[in-house]
């Protein structure tokens, strides 16, 4: 136990020690802004020198002020405990104490970053969804018909060069124009990057039985779809489940993505909002949040694949 938390600790004392380090260049003018309308002295002492010199310079020429540099309301870069202080009242803080938390009125405050998290949850849940489904039924295609090989893998691989910045915009005023809203706009995002990654895993899973094996069934005179789920599906499991953890976090970038345009919740439209007020805390703990549900949502996969190899008895 000591040998797998101890290297995690100094990773994250590291991660810890360099972000405190960087607030000090990254706050240094601001503070010494606020430090000169106090009436301090600060080197240089003009704001035009300032904003022409180096910001190690101005760490190194003042010293005095640099503690400074942790307690910035609206921080270029907020410090650690500011982000946990913000991660802390917009979830504990909000829906114990909060006038509008479930504690008091029985659902979540729409200030709160669980409300959020959730938002981003179901449409990220829902695109990875269809995503997946979409994935599957493309690679089975490819993998049993020449001409969707040669026609339709080189069109979902270009599809993928598209800047989803600049798609998404265009989607959600596509389907909003034909009365599509709410969550599904963000769920075909979420799909959209999702899906590659499951179609590029499961063409090469479907395709991992060797010519021996594929042999063997033909002279037991199987039919292509005998063959496929008697072979090529439990073989391309582990391509499946490899390609499953990518996916889900594709699909979480999409739907973060698609709440920036839309700006009804989620944790896209708290970053957006965070950035709109210079909230920078806000931000940070917005990203938090998203890589906490990552990490989750990778975990639950990775916990159906130990299963499901477990069941097939490829893993103990």
């Amino acid at each position: 136990m000591r040998e797998r938390v101890l290297p995690v600790l100094v990773v994250v004392l590291a991660i810890v020690t360099l972000w405190y380090v960087a607030c000090l260049p990254m706050n240094i003018r601001e503070v010494l802004t606020e430090a000169e309308r106090a009436g301090a002295v600060v080197t240089p002492s003009t704001a035009i020198e300032r904003r022409d010199a180096g910001a190690i310079g101005l760490v190194l020429s003042n010293t005095d002020h640099l503690a400074q540099s942790w307690s910035q309301e609206r921080a270029k870069l907020p410090a650690p405990h500011q982000v946990a202080i913000e991660i802390w009242d917009s979830t504990i803080g909000e829906e114990v104490y909060g006038r509008r938390g479930i504690v008091q009125s029985g659902s979540f405050s729409n200030r709160s970053l669980v409300y959020h998290t959730g938002i981003t949850l179901w449409a990220t849940v829902l695109g990875f969804v269809i995503g997946t489904g979409l994935g599957v039924l493309l690679a089975v295609g490819i993998v049993h018909s020449r001409t969707m090989d040669t026609s339709v893998m080189p069109w979902a691989i270009v599809s993928q060069t598209i800047p989803i910045v600049a798609l998404a915009p265009m989607i959600i005023v596509v389907l909003y124009s034909v009365g599509v809203q709410g969550m599904f706009p963000k769920a075909v995002i979420s799909a959209y990057l999702s899906f590659f990654p499951v179609v590029v895993g499961m063409v090469k899973g479907l395709r991992s039985p060797d010519a021996m094996q594929l042999d063997l069934l033909r002279t037991y005179s199987a039919s292509p779809t005998e063959a496929l789920f008697k072979l090529r599906l439990p073989a391309s499991v582990p391509y499946l489940f490899a390609s499953l953890k990518i996916g889900i976090a594709a699909s979480l970038v999409g739907a973060i993505v698609g709440e920036l345009p839309v700006q009804k919740g989620g944790l896209g439209a708290r970053m957006l909002a965070g950035s709109y007020y210079g909230q920078t805390s806000q931000i940070w703990a917005a990203l938090f949040a998203a890589a906490t549900l990552a990490a989750v949502l990778v975990f639950a996969i990775s916990a159906m694949e130990r299963r499901t190899l477990r069941r097939m008895g490829v893993a103990g």
